[in-house]
């Protein structure tokens, strides 16, 4: 199988170059990625249990949907690709776009997108990056992380903090 491509970026996220998946997290090169959550209209959010072949967090709860944005791709094209290759799912709704995180040692030194969209699936979890999927109120999401964070990536409780402190939760 051949090795993703990323974009390099520089600290304003302007593309100064491209390497391979590997020599860029080698590296700690800045590099783009998304996360998508899903939320269906109990207001619950659907979370995905990381598979524990992952190099990066393996066996965390994470977003819906999260992955890196491949070189020449834009953030919302890599999150329409993620929808389709980690869930097998492509949203009747438009994403809509809430904010940035910038890349740090929390992000996996990525500049990350962050969407939502509501929907209900039905979702085909990919089984080589995602071990389990669940919804999840989100009060208890929010607890959960309190009390056990290290269950959760490290970028994932970046996205609930911020959610959270822009009042996007509705709890």
């Amino acid at each position: 199988m051949q090795e993703d491509i990323f974009d390099i970026v520089n600290e304003n996220d302007e593309v100064i170059g491209s390497k391979p998946r590997s020599q860029a997290h080698a590296d700690g090169d800045k590099h783009r990625a998304v996360h998508v959550l899903i939320f269906n209209d109990e207001g619950e959010v659907f979370l995905q249990k990381r598979s524990q072949n992952k190099d990066t967090w393996p066996g965390a709860w994470d977003s819906s949907c999260s992955g890196h944005v491949d070189s020449g791709e834009d953030y919302e094209e890599a999150a329409h690709r993620e929808l389709e290759e980690e869930l097998g799912w492509k949203p009747e709704n438009p994403l809509e776009n809430l904010f940035k995180l910038c890349a740090c040692e929390a992000t996996g030194n990525e500049f990350i997108e962050v969407y939502r969209v509501k929907g209900a699936g039905p979702f085909r979890l990919n089984t080589e990056e995602i071990e389990i999927g669940e919804w999840m109120d989100v009060s208890n999401l929010l607890q959960r992380i309190e009390y056990t964070p290290k269950r959760f990536s490290s970028a994932f409780r970046l996205v609930m903090e911020r959610m959270q402190a822009m009042e996007m939760l509705g709890v």
